[in-house]
């Protein structure tokens, strides 16, 4: 039922050595309660709790300001679209041929 217990503990028997080698002394209190009805008069020594440990978790907040330059670039796009409309012209030419039947010296 008790084996749990801190004393139990081999850490805890080596801490009560160490407390025995510093010669600590701890007074007790000259009345102490009595235990099992009237009469007893037994002092019982203090208990020997396990140590406690509270953990206080903070948190601090820095603000980092940061300079980011940016430049925009604008790229104009001009385009030109070509059509083509033809233009059509026209020559003529004449060409003349003389034909000459039975005529004598060519004329």
């Amino acid at each position: 039922m008790f084996r749990n217990r801190c004393c139990d503990r081999p850490m805890f028997a080596e801490s009560n050595n160490y407390m025995a080698q510093q010669d600590i002394n701890v007074e007790y209190p000259a009345a102490m309660p009595m235990m099992g009805g009237a009469g007893c008069g037994c002092e019982m020594p203090p208990v020997q709790e396990c140590p406690q440990e509270r953990v206080c978790h903070r948190e601090f907040v820095h603000n980092v300001p940061h300079i980011v330059p940016i430049n925009t670039r604008i790229i104009n796009h001009h385009v030109y679209r070509h059509t083509y409309t033809p233009v059509f012209t026209s020559c003529e030419e004449n060409v003349v041929s003389n034909v000459y039947d039975n005529c004598p010296n060519n004329f």
